[in-house]
């Protein structure tokens, strides 16, 4: 029986790494991504030892050329899952009043352009009628429950990002694709921070759980990483 066949984009460390390591604990062959593998050591030794189940490629998901490249080397490969976790937090001490342009323009590349292009780019290397394409978001992104103010540039591009991938999944919705929103959680990660309540462990567990159902009920949506959903 063939394995199931994952990329991870931004895989380098937290919850990308995590999920590397989940996917394949549970039998998956894994490609997952950095930005350059000088740095991502944790990744290419996880590879190392993984007797090919993992392997590792380069893409900058905020450059255009560099995702094109990402989409010509991998050309070949087919697809169960590709989750695109890439992302920041932003200036999250400025407003609208006071980010700058380019600070802005960043922010909104990177998490909202950047990861719905990728999957655009990819998409044709997704098993039709049962593949499944995740973009790691934020409940943060849920303009209903925007009721506490506070993070509104992170917010924003979250809001963003999930508009793009509704567009995306109803633009490929003949292929028969799972598209997914996911939200890991407040996770203990360098974004997250010490305080945060969840592991990544306990987070990817969830996330891997939440895409193998997606692999059988082919429900599209907005879910959090105990597979609750979450309103836009």
């Amino acid at each position: 029986m063939t394995k199931p066949h994952a990329l991870v984009i931004g895989a380098s460390r937290g919850i990308g790494l995590g999920l590397v390591r989940e996917l394949a604990s549970r039998g998956w062959t894994v490609i997952g991504t950095a930005r350059g593998l000088s740095k991502a050591t944790e990744l290419t030794a996880l590879a190392a030892a993984s007797g090919g189940a993992v392997r590792t490629a380069v893409v900058d998901t905020a450059d255009a050329a560099s995702a094109e490249t990402l989409r010509d080397s991998l050309k070949d490969e087919v697809f169960d899952l590709v989750l695109v976790n890439a992302g920041v937090g932003g200036p999250q001490d400025m407003t609208t009043r006071t980010v700058s342009r380019e600070a802005f323009t960043d922010l909104f590349v990177t998490n909202a352009l950047a990861p719905v292009r990728l999957a655009e780019l990819l998409v044709k290397t997704v098993k039709p009628q049962t593949g499944v394409i995740g973009l790691m978001t934020s409940m943060l992104g849920s303009v209903d429950g925007a009721s506490a103010g506070g993070f509104e540039l992170y917010r924003a591009s979250k809001a963003a990002l999930n508009s793009f991938t509704r567009s995306f999944a109803a633009r490929h919705k003949d292929q028969g694709l799972a598209v997914l929103s996911l939200h890991p959680g407040w996770v203990k990660t360098d974004m997250g921070g010490a305080n945060a309540p969840v592991s990544v462990e306990e987070s990817t567990r969830g996330l891997v759980n939440v895409v193998e159902r997606a692999q059988a009920d082919r429900g599209d949506g907005f879910f959090d990483y105990t597979g609750a959903t979450l309103p836009w």
